[in-house]
């Protein structure tokens, strides 16, 4: 596959997957009542539909088995990412229906971080390939799922680093499943942004978070480990906040895997009163990393280490601020 004609194609029945889709999950969702009630432990006042995410999970469903089929060596590679992808998103779907067990669904995520790993292996990487996509799935399905608490902001930052993987790999599944991941994110954010008339529910925010785990594995494989470190750029923003959060819930001995509204974008948000302007921010701040991860290719060890620290302690330190937003507003 290539060629600018290849290309808008790609994009546009991506696109189109998404938007269909997200139009009939709408429909769907208002028909069976599925709806995100306003809480205490949610960020929005009005209740909301869910679910919109699986028409992302279609887009990648078939741009993997378009994958397969032009690229029969990949098959099996493409086979065992699609069932990895497929058993986050039913766990996800079957849990905007009912709710489930927090460790039911931990155990399907580790099931789809072994099938990732052994999709990695099969498109030849090696056991240190395999298992940092079996690490990067069990984290970033769950902090995907964790963040995805106020209107565009999971879905914008999973484009931001879809786009960034693609454009910096720029041939190969990376370049196109991660333009069909942003072109089927393109489809659904006209339904989440400005305001949210629906959301990704646990069907989007996993498989995002695993669809993006993927892409983060094969960009980094076989890379030496400066740039293992500076690929994952684009997801500190994200990670910086879900993980110093749940750091503190657990030294607190709260119940870190129950709902909540402790992230620094939900303070931020409480005290703008406005989901877009903390989207827009936290999009700012994922667009400087991206920028220093395209920046650092000509980087020696010592110094992308430094710069990523560096990063790290302002994204530390501006968690600390946003958190406290909330206390100066009281």
């Amino acid at each position: 596959m290539g060629g600018a004609a290849a290309l808008v194609l790609w994009l546009l029945a991506g696109a189109a997957i998404g938007w269909v889709g997200t139009w009939l999950a709408r429909r769907y969702a208002l028909r069976r009542n599925l709806l995100d009630q306003p809480g205490e432990r949610r960020s929005h006042r009005v209740a909301t539909p869910r679910g919109g995410g699986i028409s992302i999970v279609v887009a990648m469903l078939a741009a993997l088995a378009v994958l397969a089929v032009r690229e029969p060596g990949e098959a099996m590679a493409a086979g065992c990412a699609a069932a990895g992808l497929a058993a986050v998103a039913a766990i996800g779907w079957i849990d905007d229906h009912r709710p489930l067990s927090p460790w039911l669904r931990l155990g399907v995520h580790v099931l789809a971080g072994v099938a990732l790993a052994a999709a990695i292996r099969l498109h030849g990487g090696d056991w240190m390939d395999a298992s940092m996509a079996f690490l990067a799935a069990v984290v970033l399905t769950n902090v995907w799922n964790f963040m995805d608490g106020i209107d565009g902001l999971a879905a914008s930052q999973a484009a931001f680093a879809a786009a960034a993987w693609a454009l910096f790999v720029g041939q190969g599944p990376v370049l196109w499943l991660g333009l069909a991941l942003v072109a089927g994110l393109c489809g659904f954010l006209p339904f989440n942004l400005p305001r949210a008339r629906i959301f990704l529910g646990d069907v989007g925010s996993g498989a995002l978070g695993y669809a993006l785990a993927g892409l983060l594995a094969l960009a980094a494989l076989g890379a030496p480990l400066g740039q293992r470190i500076w690929l994952t750029l684009p997801l500190l923003p994200f990670v910086v906040d879900a993980s110093l959060t749940l750091s503190a819930r657990i030294v607190r001995g709260e119940a870190w895997w129950r709902p909540h509204v402790q992230h620094a974008y939900q303070a931020w948000a409480r005290a703008a009163g406005s989901h877009p302007c903390v989207t827009a921010g936290y999009a700012l701040a994922t667009l400087l990393s991206v920028l220093v991860m395209f920046g650092m290719r000509s980087f020696g060890p010592t110094l992308i280490m430094f710069m990523y620290v560096t990063l790290v302690l302002a994204g530390g330190l501006s968690w600390r601020r946003l958190r406290g937003m909330d206390r100066e507003d009281a």
